[in-house]
């Protein structure tokens, strides 16, 4: 009884160990994806997150609650009518992915949001960090879990013109 349960320990612990940070590969996937994701978000195209974004989304924003996806593309459509532009940027040198086993990977990371009103330059809006599920099924990769928390606001601030 001691052996079996001895053997299973160390098999779980293996399994455990292959969790680790990703790197070749899977980080470079992951990496491809969220630059595609944020891409459609910065320039404005609607259509291409809809094929990233799962149905079955929960995202969940720290001031903002829980949203699915109809929420989410119904933000995103009013977002991008808006004459003020918001642009994603991910905080360099601050994305980890880590596999999960049988399902895809998550990643976690720092970014950074500016604004352009009409007729101003470009500011820095907020800074958060960030929690992305992946799943990758039939070879292609969709965020299903989104959890966006500790952000930094840094415009219509007390003090701050």
């Amino acid at each position: 009884m001691k052996l079996t349960f001895l053997i299973c320990f160390l098999s779980v612990n293996t399994k455990g160990q292959a969790a680790t940070p990703a790197s070749g590969i899977l980080y470079a996937d992951i990496a491809r994806m969220d630059s595609v994701l944020f891409n459609a978000f910065n320039t404005r195209a609607l259509d291409t997150l809809k094929v990233l974004f799962s149905k079955d989304i929960e995202f969940y924003h720290d001031s903002g609650g829980l949203t699915d996806y109809k929420q989410n593309m119904d933000a995103f459509e009013e977002t991008f009518k808006s004459e003020r532009k918001l642009r994603r940027e991910l905080v360099a040198g601050s994305l980890e992915v880590s596999p999960i086993n049988g399902y895809g990977a998550v990643a976690t990371g720092i970014h950074r949001f500016y604004a352009t009103e009409k007729g101003k330059k470009e500011q820095l809006s907020s800074e958060a960090k960030f929690v992305m599920l992946w799943r990758l099924r039939d070879g292609k990769w969709k965020t299903t879990r989104i959890i966006s928390f500790g952000h930094q606001e840094y415009l219509n601030r007390p003090g701050k013109p």
